[in-house]
């Protein structure tokens, strides 16, 4: 019990030093919610979305599981993306992975995981279609070069939603990107994959431009 008490006495720290800084802080923040990002991380306890971007509560909307995986039987996922895009109004959707992610060393590794491993299939189907690249390098590196191709399908895996494809149906602005995070360092990398009009999907997955859109 004494341990969650920290908790507690860190939250008052926390609250009144923001307070401290901008004593309307917590009232404007209250009448107020308008984040122009969706985060979709890792569950990972190592990278904290708001404090890796600099960004304050209220600026980011974030979705975390194991592995940063995109699923459209996901419901959990789709119902953050759809509150995101429909009723937030973001303009930028971000992936984002990390080196050394356990999910990722879990689809690897041809051990039996329970349940997880069934989660950690996009994953491990990855791994299979990139076999030959991957198995060239040592496992560290096929680790973190798997963490990054899973980045790249999840952004794909985001623009193939209804939701993505009915804000560009409408000709609204809005971007899909792939970062990946280093915990060595603490660095982002942009994985250089920015995706903004339907035409960057496969055309399956394309809904119709609406008039005046």
């Amino acid at each position: 019990m004494r341990r969650l008490s920290r908790l507690f006495e860190n939250n008052l720290k926390w609250a009144e030093a923001l307070t401290a800084k901008e004593p309307a802080f917590f009232s404007r923040l209250a009448d107020l919610h308008e984040p122009e990002y969706l985060w979709i991380g890792c569950s990972d306890s190592r990278v904290p979305a708001n404090e890796i971007v600099g960004l304050l509560p209220g600026d980011l909307f974030v979705h975390r599981n194991v592995g940063n995986v995109v699923s459209s039987s996901d419901l959990n996922c789709l119902s953050v993306l759809q509150y995101a895009i429909q009723i937030l109004k973001v303009r930028h959707v971000i992936v984002t992975g990390h080196y050394g992610c356990g999910g990722v060393k879990a689809a690897l590794d041809h051990q039996h995981h329970g349940l997880i491993d069934n989660w950690l299939r996009p994953i491990r189907d990855a791994y299979v279609r990139n076999q030959e690249e991957l198995d060239a390098l040592s496992f560290e590196e096929r680790v973190n070069r798997l963490c990054e191709i899973n980045v790249l399908d999840q952004v794909q895996s985001v623009c193939r939603t209804s939701f993505v494809q009915e804000a560009w149906a409408e000709g609204r602005e809005l971007a899909v990107h792939g970062w990946i995070y280093d915990i060595h360092d603490g660095i982002l990398k942009d994985l250089g994959t920015t995706l903004e009009k339907p035409e960057e999907v496969p055309a399956a997955y394309r809904l119709p431009k609406k008039m005046g859109g």
